[in-house]
């Protein structure tokens, strides 16, 4: 549910907060059943939850970072996309409101500035929540990894 309330417009950096608050959550309070061999075992079951759910924080976590610094979603096409419309958004804003430059070029200028942030915070928020899943299903590919070899080492032991 937070995922999806979250997911309506720009992502901003209480979704940060949500993530880590989720993952404190889910690490303080939820501890793996004992490693059992198997795919279709109570561990197995247990452990595909488990990374999905982490996945799910991290990618929330990380959403606003991901859409607004470009060296760590660098999925070519999609940002300069959004600084085109934003271009656009300004000279569209500078159509409709051609009569308020005569009188007040700072106002216009100000308007203009709004509404090309407010398109590109948009379109990177869009593009952004398409690719998110991407990153959840990397986070929980990981941390199943990751827990089932410790696991299965401890197991052994």
């Amino acid at each position: 549910m937070l995922a999806a309330a979250l997911a309506q417009g720009s992502w901003q950096w209480f979704a940060t907060y949500i993530g880590v608050t989720l993952l404190a959550v889910v690490f303080a309070f939820y501890r793996l059943p004992a490693w059992t061999p198997g795919i279709r075992s109570s561990y197995a079951r247990n452990l595909a939850a488990f990374s999905l759910v982490v996945g799910l924080c991290v990618a929330i976590a990380l959403a606003p970072v991901l859409q607004r610094w470009a060296w760590l979603f660098p999925m070519s096409g999609t940002r300069g996309g959004c600084s085109e419309l934003g271009r656009y958004e300004a000279m569209r804003t500078a159509a409709a409101l051609a009569n308020l430059a005569v009188r007040d070029s700072t106002a216009l200028a100000h308007a203009q500035k709004a509404q090309s942030h407010d398109a590109v915070a948009v379109c990177l928020a869009a593009t952004t929540t398409q690719w998110l899943p991407l990153y959840a299903i990397g986070a929980a590919v990981l941390v199943g990894a990751g827990a089932w070899f410790r696991d299965r080492a401890r197991a052994g032991r």
